[in-house]
């Protein structure tokens, strides 16, 4: 399959079957596609008629399951926005633009270590490293530690992709984990990480996240249980670097295919703000999230019964012809750009969506002009999952400026 043909299959969806019934070909329970941009936001935004309360992904748990493995992302109403405002407001675009100098000042540094190889893979030294190394300075972890943290994102989101899952997904072994995030064993080492940061914060007066989850009561005055506290750091771990570095990948890919783009950002740096959000639509790290129908309904005139799973396909959105002209051209001066790769105004807006915007900017604001040409050096791997867009080897050969 080359990279055109999912982009091809969502078009063909949107055109003529935009709200598309997939059933399971194990005789599974199959679920809903949505593939048109109106059609998702309006989704994502009714979750008393489209819960994610049910799971967000599209893997089969039962209500025992869902209660143990529940995040907030899993929440919906007044637990979801007690959780979420415990760390909210140190996503906000005032608070993370107080990273602004130390991102520059990590940048220079991921760069100066990559660019001096001249050939080298870019996941591996450049996007991934890059936010990583954020968030483990929100975190105040050891820097010593970050490659653990990789570690676990890759193989707990990558549970289909043999090379990185230590469990595949359907496979029979995966029953023993099943009580586990993404049935990942390496959830447990996680938590167990998680739980000593935990113990030792408690009580303190850190302003890190987790210092800020130990020591609050969320607004509705339930406390956070340690059932809460691991599934919130497994979802910081996850979330605050798997986007973000295949975002950046995935801009950097489109930025050597379409050198004109590059150029026009080298002799135009004030458009970095407006490519940032045509890199997010192009990208759409995130493929979909699911909901469940609370209640019988019907979207586009098509009837959906309570009880059913529907994917918001959040990457067919992002190329919907009623939305973006010419969605299949890559413009750094497109505008307006009405991407969904964060949601779109519903209560689960990403969280960390300024700070990704402002971590993609300085890194290319950095990036590009220190180069005068880069190009592919190997074939572009990809991550086997329909759940991120994912990016995990990249080779390219470097010309400095």
């Amino acid at each position: 399959m080359d990279d055109a043909t999912p982009w091809r299959m969502f078009e063909a969806l949107r055109r003529s079957e935009p709200v598309h019934w997939n059933p399971e070909p194990d005789g599974g329970s199959g679920f809903w596609s949505l593939t048109r941009h109106a059609d998702i936001v309006a989704a994502g935004r009714d979750s008393a008629t489209f819960t994610s309360e049910k799971f967000v992904n599209l893997e089969e748990v039962d209500e025992r399951q869902a209660e143990i493995r529940r995040s907030m992302l899993e929440m919906d109403g007044p637990r979801h926005l007690a959780l979420r405002r415990l760390l909210s407001r140190e996503f906000t675009p005032r608070a993370v633009a107080g990273y602004a100098t130390f991102l520059r000042g990590l940048t220079g540094r991921t760069l100066d270590a990559a660019l001096a190889k001249g050939t080298f893979d870019f996941v591996a030294e450049i996007a991934a490293d890059f936010p990583i190394n954020v968030l483990a300075r929100m975190l105040d972890v050891p820097d010593g530690d970050t490659r653990r943290l990789i570690d676990w994102g890759n193989r707990i989101i990558a549970n289909t992709d043999p090379e990185y899952a230590d469990v595949l997904l359907n496979s029979a072994e995966s029953e023993r984990y099943r009580d586990l995030p993404f049935r990942s064993p390496a959830s447990l080492e996680a938590f167990e990480y998680g739980r000593e940061l935990a113990a030792r914060r408690r009580g303190g007066e850190g302003t890190d996240l987790i210092s800020r989850l130990v020591n609050q009561t969320p607004i509705d005055g339930e406390p956070l249980s340690a059932r809460d506290f691991d599934n919130y750091f497994l979802l910081l771990v996850v979330a605050g670097n798997e986007t973000t570095r295949h975002a950046i990948t995935h801009a950097m890919r489109a930025l050597i295919d379409h050198p004109e783009q590059a150029e026009r950002l080298r002799a135009e740096p004030g458009l970095m703000p407006t490519a940032v959000e045509e890199f997010l639509r192009w990208a759409s790290p995130v493929y979909h999230f699911r909901r469940t129908a609370t209640r019988d309904t019907e979207v586009n005139g098509t009837p959906i019964g309570a009880g059913d799973k529907v994917v918001l396909w959040f990457a067919s959105a992002n190329r919907d012809e009623a939305v973006f002209a010419d969605p299949g051209r890559f413009d750094v001066t497109r505008g307006p750009n009405d991407h969904i790769a964060f949601g779109k105004g519903g209560p689960h807006y990403c969280l960390g969506a300024a700070l990704a915007r402002l971590e993609m900017r300085i890194m290319f604001e950095e990036l590009l002009p220190r180069l005068s040409d880069v190009r592919l050096a190997g074939d572009v791997r990809r991550v086997r999952s329909n759940f991120v867009n994912g990016i995990k080897r990249m080779p390219v050969t470097v010309t400095l400026a």
